[in-house]
C-alpha cells in the first residue's frame, strides 16, 4: 500500500514538472503583432538608421516601451529575456548603436536567417511594421549599459 502511494505522489509530482515546463515554455513562434500606439509614422519604405535613437528624441521613451514588449513576446525566446542573450542566437545588445549596426539590424529582419534550408529567424518585417522593428531596436540599444 505504501508502495503505491509513493507512485501516485511521483507519478503527480511528473506531471506537475511537465505541465510546468509547458507553462513556462515561449509558446507559438509565430511572431506577434505590435500595436505602435502613439510612435511617429514612418511608411513604407525602409530608413537606414533608427529614427526613435537618443533619449532627446520626442519618440524614444515611447519606443523603448513598446519595444520592451514587442522583443519579449517575438525575439526573447531566442535571443533572451530583457534582451540578454542565453547563447541560442546573437546578443542583439553588442549591436553598435550607429548606421553599421543599423544596417545589420535592418538586412536580419527584412531577410530573417536560413541555414541549410532550415529557418532560424522569420522574416520578421513580413510581420511587423517598420514602427515596430525600430522601437524593437531602439529597446535593445536601451540596454546596452546592461552588458
Amino acid at each position: 500500500m505504501a508502495k503505491q502511494k509513493v507512485l501516485s505522489v511521483a507519478a503527480a509530482a511528473m506531471t506537475c514538472l511537465m505541465l510546468s515546463g509547458q507553462a513556462m515554455a515561449h509558446g507559438d513562434v509565430t511572431p506577434q503583432g505590435v500595436e505602435t500606439g502613439d510612435l511617429t509614422k514612418l511608411g513604407e519604405e525602409w530608413l537606414e538608421e533608427n529614427p526613435y535613437r537618443g533619449k532627446d528624441n520626442e519618440n524614444y521613451a515611447e519606443a523603448v516601451r513598446i519595444g520592451d514588449s514587442a522583443y519579449n513576446q517575438n525575439c526573447a525566446r531566442c535571443h533572451g529575456l530583457e534582451a540578454i542573450s542565453g547563447g541560442i542566437a546573437p546578443d542583439l545588445r553588442e549591436l553598435t548603436p550607429d548606421y553599421d549596426g543599423d544596417e545589420w539590424f535592418v538586412y536580419r529582419v527584412r531577410n530573417g536567417a536560413v541555414r541549410d534550408g532550415a529557418v532560424y529567424m522569420p522574416k520578421m518585417a513580413d510581420y511587423l511594421s517598420q514602427e515596430a522593428l525600430w522601437a524593437i531596436r531602439t529597446y535593445i540599444e536601451s540596454r546596452r549599459d546592461e552588458m
